[in-house]
């Protein structure tokens, strides 16, 4: 099971309700029979729009990423979806990362909400199921923008282990906060006490998965054909932003745009997610 305990996921399912709440939006909770359980999609603005698909990170949820774009519904249909196995309310199933499950999954959502020329937008490992997704199928997906996604390059395993996975194991044996914040520290630009929290009760009350992130091949990226634009953030420890744009330039064929954000760490600052969301909206 993914949740530790009962009280565990009331704890994170009540901040994730919370932070429904405050962002003092119109919106539709679905809840998507899938082959790999059930999903759940927070679906704000215009149906007539075009939709765009928002896909969180690890840890995360729809409502945390919704808040990072409170702009997208000027343009677009959003639907941002509750990643499985995951701190939310979509099935506790963890799905495979070396095989395309992922990609099978977010397909899967999008045909049964009915969507067509889909806009996706991923962030970290959200970046991650987008691309498993076009390999799976790009036929529904129209273009695609990845936030410091995973399975383009990896960072230094030495740098991940001091600066990360030492002190969240310590603080997932001691539940001290002096050791989260460091985690908070190292991946965050800039975090507030939401986010804080979340975090805590997450790698409290959830089994996260730590094992090792796949990369992408040379093959399966030079056969997608969806337009992709990166957003990169050079002082990313997990997923560094020069060497990622490095290597996108030479594996994607149909790569658009990039982007290297200056001074970021793997989770961008409210300055960086304005200017991405200008992007998405050009």
């Amino acid at each position: 099971m993914f949740f530790k305990s009962k009280e565990g996921k009331e704890k994170i399912l009540t901040l994730y309700n919370q932070k429904l709440k405050v962002l003092n939006i119109e919106y539709s909770e679905k809840l998507v029979e899938t082959k790999f359980g059930v999903t759940n999609v927070i679906a704000t603005g215009d149906t007539k729009n075009p939709p765009l698909v928002l896909i969180h990170g690890t840890g995360g949820c729809a409502p945390q990423i919704l808040d990072s774009f409170p702009n997208l519904t000027l343009k677009y249909c959003v639907y941002a979806v509750d990643v499985p196995a995951q701190p939310n309310k979509s099935a506790e199933n963890r799905l495979d990362m070396k095989s395309l499950e992922y990609g099978k999954w977010l397909i899967e959502v999008i045909i049964k909400l009915r969507l067509k020329d889909v806009t996706l937008v991923g962030f970290s490992f959200g970046g991650f199921i987008s691309l498993k997704a076009l390999e799976f199928n790009e036929t529904p997906i129209k273009q695609v923008f990845l936030i410091a996604p995973v399975y383009i390059v990896n960072g230094n395993p030495l740098v991940g282990l001091f600066k990360m996975f030492i002190p969240l194991k310590r603080f997932i044996k001691t539940n001290n906060q002096k050791h989260i914040k460091k985690v908070m520290g190292a991946l965050f630009s800039e975090y507030d006490d939401f986010a804080l929290t979340y975090m805590s009760h997450t790698f409290q009350h959830c089994n996260m998965d730590f094992s090792p992130l796949p990369i992408i091949s040379k093959d399966s990226a030079k056969n997608l054909k969806t337009p992709i634009s990166i957003f990169a953030a050079e002082k990313d420890i997990m997923f560094p932003g020069r060497k990622m744009i490095k290597r996108a330039k030479r594996i994607f064929p149909s790569l658009k745009e990039v982007v290297l954000l200056k001074d970021s760490k793997h989770v961008p600052g409210s300055k960086d997610f304005k200017k991405i969301e200008a992007v998405i909206l050009e």
